[in-house]
């Protein structure tokens, strides 16, 4: 505390500090800001002022006027401005994160394309089980590699920058996939493609903290993470329609597959340059509008749309607990929830009752459970009916109650209808802990990398997934689904002790603004 005396810049620290780590919405800001705003207070005429007065640093004029809005129509004008953004950043993001994920999902579908016909992938390539599920996982350590640093890099190059790189590299590596011709052309693609793409989910996260409270990001994560799993369904229904063009100018489905889904992304690359980088800064509000949108972020956030970079919070970051439990859920659910992701395409297929071609569509029903039991979870967390944490523990525990259905059931439609509840389960289970996740961190340069950190565990997913579902422990895959419940049990057990943990984190930082 004492530091703020020598430094105009740490008070706003310290206040956005305090902020990730509380709920914002019952925190009195005023009462942490410099004192000699309190000194000049009283000779205000009109206890009103008096109290505006403390809740900027600016010359009283400039208060006044920034509390122009402060009129009864503030929350049609709150609303209207909240659309704007939410139009340029969820909107579109959305629409990015859409391609982005048939991208990545459509991979697995290219496993069973056209089957029948002797043109499928794995033959044309000459691939073995263990090349198959390696060609999957290399994706995956791209990721692991390269996604903790990658928020930093956001903030280097400004977001609509480094939007367009990550964007446009990706498009264009997808596209290079349907020209591989042998195992180690498609590791070197894949490796590619993940090291562009590695840094698209944490940066959009880390972008959004520049624009939204806390209170306000679990229905956006929501939206934004389900329609990702709604393109997972899109991609089987993508994958269905490219398999007719199967020899269509001499090339094989599988590669028109990976030809023709690099290119939107290849498209919307260019769009990146439009969206909005920081709420003081952007051309899409006027200057009542910024001033606005600033106003109510203060003390809910790290300024991160700042130059400076607070190095010394990683300090801070690598001494929280939370970091390392945190990341042991992060990766317990990668590999137990989402692992099966990566052969649900070849496991519905073994169930035993459909074709490859329709195995495609019957891909689509997990994911888009997935997306409205998301929503609808988002929806009730947002006007706080439920708690993230309690929600986060009863979705692993229904996860793990259908693999032991799985594991004990030979029933084929039982057995696809578990599926779908644990891919919708365990597709939920991260997002709804997300804003908690980002409310735990604090600094600048802590929140970036312990974002990027954080979603590289779950990374683990794809570099174990595949491996465990490989279709030598097919088609009842037992051991499969043994490994994915086990891990599960271990991952309750990370949360429960984080929940732990930012509680009594959060009972100390109670104790901090009571004494401020």
């Amino acid at each position: 505390m004492s530091d703020s005396k020598d430094s105009v810049e740490k008070p706003n620290f310290l206040v956005s500090e305090i902020a990730i780590i509380h709920p914002i919405d019952d925190i009195e800001w005023p009462i942490i800001v410099e004192p000699k705003d309190d000194i000049e207070s009283p000779t205000t005429t009109e206890p009103k002022d008096d109290i505006e007065s403390l809740t900027t640093t600016a010359p009283k004029e400039d208060t006044e006027s920034s509390s122009t809005p402060t009129t009864p129509h503030d929350a049609t004008f709150e609303k209207r401005l909240t659309l704007k953004v939410d139009l340029w950043l969820v909107g579109f993001y959305s629409l990015v994160y859409i391609f982005r994920v048939i991208d990545s999902s459509n991979y697995s579908n290219a496993a069973i394309l056209n089957l029948e016909h002797g043109t499928g992938i794995k033959k044309q390539l000459h691939f073995t089980p263990s090349q198959w599920a390696w060609t999957l996982s290399i994706f995956s350590y791209s990721y692991l590699i390269f996604e903790p640093t990658n928020t930093i890099l956001l903030k280097l190059f400004r977001p609509s920058r480094w939007m367009f790189i990550l964007i446009l590299s990706w498009g264009i590596c997808a596209c290079c996939s349907a020209a591989a011709v042998n195992f180690k052309g498609m590791m070197c693609v894949r490796f590619a493609i993940g090291m562009a793409e590695a840094g698209f989910f944490p940066s959009v996260l880390y972008h959004y903290s520049f624009w939204y409270k806390p209170s306000e990001m679990p229905q956006r994560i929501a939206f934004f993470f389900s329609i990702g799993q709604l393109s997972s369904a899109l991609s089987g229904l993508f994958a269905y329609a490219i398999s007719f063009m199967d020899q269509l100018g001499g090339l094989s489905g599988w590669r028109w597959l990976f030809l023709l889904e690099g290119l939107p992304a290849i498209v919307l690359s260019f769009a990146a340059f439009w969206i909005p980088d920081y709420p003081e800064s952007t051309r899409y509000l006027n200057e009542e509008e910024r001033r606005f949108w600033s106003d109510r972020l203060k003390g809910t956030a790290t300024p991160k749309g700042e130059k400076g970079w607070d190095w010394e919070s990683l300090k801070v970051l690598g001494k929280d607990p939370t970091l390392y439990t945190f990341s042991l859920y992060w990766i317990c659910h990668g590999i137990g929830g989402f692992g099966i992701n990566f052969a649900l395409p070849t496991v519905v297929y073994q169930l035993g009752f459909t074709t490859t071609a329709k195995s495609q569509l019957m891909n689509m029903p997990p994911y888009v459970a997935v997306f409205l039991l998301l929503n609808t979870l988002g929806f009730m967390l947002q006007r706080k009916w439920i708690r993230p944490w309690t929600t986060a523990v009863a979705l692993e525990s229904t996860t793990i109650i259908c693999y032991a259905i799985l594991l004990t059931v030979d029933n084929p439609v039982v057995r696809y209808v578990c599926l779908i509840v644990a891919v919708a389960c365990a597709g939920c289970a991260q997002p709804v802990i997300w804003p908690e996740r980002i409310r735990a961190l604090e600094g600048t340069v802590a929140s970036g990398i312990g974002i990027g950190l954080t979603n590289a565990c779950s990374q683990f997913s794809g570099i174990v997934g595949p491996h465990v579902f490989s279709t030598v422990f097919g088609p009842r895959y037992k051991t499969s689904y043994a490994i994915n419940l086990s891990v599960l049990l271990l991952g309750i057990s990370s949360i429960l002790t984080t929940w732990a943990l930012v509680h009594r984190k959060d009972g100390k930082k109670a104790v901090v603004v009571a004494a401020c």
